[in-house]
């Protein structure tokens, strides 16, 4: 059990050994089906031959933009030492859709999922579902993005120990046959702390472990000012923010709730890496310039490469340079 603030957190993380293969998925249901169409990534288990196509998967990258999953796709080949053969090239495997993008390297998939949890929990369903088809084992997923930080210089990536709802409770509650249920939204603890080392000295931004508060909404859920609509003061929206870092939450956004809980129910081991544009305690738009935008969100992959490489045994690769940045 994994305690957060007082809450009791039962976690799955032990009971699957190999992380996502298990005899049957958590649902029963899905043995009994002949075809299992995936339709939000233009795949089947009639259609595509799962097993061939992805059994060698074992770290699963997820953010909420596609093109940004597609550069972090070409990073990735960059940075495994991956040769593609003569005339081939990176592919949007799920191109034939418009809902999610995905792209392969090796053992890496990388893989879109929007923006909010409605949308990330979606996909996640149906990846879980693909990487159990496919017989994958000992699979690791990340989070990679942006957010918010609190009391943080913006450009910081932050790995998340733990992450709450807007009413700063750790559990997912979803609607299913007109009652509400809870999941708990469990992280690796061992995990993130993995992550913190994988740093560099030539690095010019920290690393952090702290809480995430993850918000149904970008506005009013994020205690914003800016909104279409907005029934708080500043003082109050200020004191709320102050509040929330006092209690050792250090960033803000919008998908580890259901990627924590998700992850837990699944026995998968997952971490949220994200990097923060702004310090809300400061303000509550993006003012920094796109090309430092740029550069500050290839910071998360390149904690999350480095971890990769070090489970893969590559060594002595030079940290990439990224648009100038070291």
């Amino acid at each position: 059990m994994n305690g957060v603030d007082g809450f009791e957190m039962p976690s799955r993380l032990n009971d699957m050994k190999n992380g996502i293969c298990t005899a049957q998925l958590p649902n029963p249901h899905i043995a009994d089906m002949e075809e299992d169409v995936l339709y939000h990534f233009g795949l089947g288990t009639k259609t595509h031959n799962l097993p061939i196509m992805f059994a060698d998967v074992k770290f699963v990258c997820i953010g909420g933009s596609p093109m940004r999953m597609e550069k972090f796709a070409h990073f990735m080949l960059e940075e495994l030492g991956h040769v593609l053969p003569a005339g081939q090239s990176l592919v949007n495997i799920s191109a034939v859709t418009d809902r999610y993008a995905m792209y392969k390297v090796g053992p890496v998939l990388s893989v879109s999922h929007g923006i909010g949890m409605p949308s990330a929990s979606v996909m996640l369903h149906e990846l879980i579902k693909l990487l159990n088809h496919a017989g994958c084992t000992d699979v690791t997923f990340f989070r990679i993005g942006t957010c918010g930080g609190l009391g943080l210089e913006p450009g910081t990536v932050v790995v998340s120990e733990s992450t709450v709802d807007g009413l700063l409770r750790p559990f997912l509650d979803t609607a299913v046959l007109g009652k509400r249920v809870s999941h708990p939204a469990v992280l690796d603890i061992n995990l993130a702390r993995e992550l913190l080392t994988c740093t560099d000295p030539q690095d010019n931004f920290a690393v952090v472990l702290g809480k995430t508060m993850c918000t149904d909404d970008f506005y009013e859920g994020q205690a914003r000012l800016d909104g279409a609509f907005c029934d708080y003061s500043k003082d109050e929206k200020l004191q709320f923010l102050r509040d929330l870092h006092q209690q050792g939450i250090r960033n803000i956004e919008m998908e580890s709730l259901c990627f924590a809980a998700m992850c837990n129910r699944a026995g998968i081991k997952g971490a949220v890496v994200c990097v923060t544009l702004l310090d809300r305690l400061e303000g509550d738009q993006v003012f920094a310039a796109r090309d430092t935008l740029k550069l500050w969100e290839m910071r998360p992959q390149k904690v999350v490469a480095r971890y990769i490489q070090q489970k893969l045994g590559i060594r002595g690769q030079q940290e990439n340079l990224v648009n100038g940045e070291k």
